[in-house]
């Protein structure tokens, strides 16, 4: 059975682990910290970075390091895995909801300027499935509306937008390496931005709201959101690796592209972006197609599995249910 993912682990990835075990450094400090941070952040082609716990505690850390609290709002998709809605209810933030284009399945930032209110700081667009939003467009909003603009670059890493990689464009982009993303650290996130005011808070508020030059003196609230020395060194050899992965990914895609029947919406791709397939992902007309689809897939070989919920039908979101979603229900 080919399975929805599975995380590819050589030879390389063993010996730096067993390097990182060896040297003594197994929790958030040693060599490895330091090379994938720099690695990473020239990958994406920033001027800073820094790694975290996972996904999610990015996202939460770039909020937190802009400022967002109770009262203010953040627009956030409708169609999202749900990390970036509840990193903004951490914050006490409200998240709006805003559909999707249809055309990319992201945030459709056509509809997203009469979402914004006095009350709005910022903007959460999420890079769904290897795909990418609209970024010319959304950093027209950003610098009409003096906003934030945060990328959930976890299911696009290395996707490029007119040629310029994704994570790179607003004011932080946010990365997850759980088991089943492009490359992988098990668990583990990143952070990448080019304003240094904001990385300095990340770092502080990733590590307990501590100066490294003031040990046990606080001045933050802060959280316990580090990566650890193994996960970097796992992080270091999958990076060494990752245009070999992402190319394998878009060879799949043609396959797929080629060989499925002729009846289902095939996965979108942009004109302005190159787009890295982290799912393979298609569309049914009803859930009758997609049962079948399903089943079809299966008796060939290959697992499957559902797109994610729109967020307003979920019991904890319904409150945020403000407008029409057409395109993400």
């Amino acid at each position: 059975m080919i399975p929805v993912s599975e995380p590819d682990i050589g030879e390389k990835e063993i010996e730096y682990v067993d390097n990182a075990v060896r040297s003594g450094w197994v929790s958030s400090h040693g060599e490895y910290i330091n090379r994938f941070e720099d690695n990473f952040k020239s990958y994406i082609g920033t001027k800073f970075g820094l790694t975290t716990s996972n996904g999610t505690t990015a996202i939460h850390l770039a909020l937190s390091a802009m400022g967002i609290k109770e009262g203010d709002e953040v627009i956030v998709p409708d169609l999202t895995f749900i990390s970036p809605v509840n990193a903004v209810l951490y914050n006490h933030a409200t998240p709006v909801l805003c559909d999707i284009d249809p055309e990319n399945w992201c945030i459709d930032a056509e509809k997203i300027e009469k979402l914004i209110t006095e009350k709005t700081k910022a903007i959460i667009v999420v890079h769904l499935y290897g795909n990418s939003a609209n970024m010319d467009r959304l950093m027209e909003i950003k610098e009409k509306y003096n906003l934030y603009l945060i990328e959930d670059t976890a299911e696009s890493l290395g996707t490029e937008y007119k040629g310029k990689k994704l994570g790179s464009f607003g004011d932080a982009g946010c990365f997850s390496f759980y088991g089943n993303k492009t490359m992988t650290t098990g668990e583990g996130g990143f952070c990448t931005t080019n304003n240094e005011e904001i990385y300095r808070m990340m770092l502080l508020l990733r590590d307990h709201g501590m100066r490294p030059e003031n040990r046990y003196w606080h001045d933050y609230i802060g959280y316990n959101y580090r990566m650890t020395n193994l996960q970097a060194a796992l992080g270091v050899a999958q990076l060494e690796r990752l245009n070999s992965f992402i190319e394998k990914k878009r060879h799949i895609a043609s396959e797929y592209k080629k060989n499925l029947p002729g009846n289902v919406l095939p996965h979108p791709e942009g004109k302005l972006y190159k787009g890295t397939y982290w799912l393979y992902s298609i569309l049914a007309k009803d859930k009758d197609e997609r049962e079948q689809l399903i089943s079809f897939l299966f008796g060939r070989g290959i697992d499957t599995r559902k797109f994610f919920y729109p967020v307003h039908v979920m019991p904890p979101y319904k409150e945020f249910n403000k407008v029409n979603y057409p395109n993400s229900t």
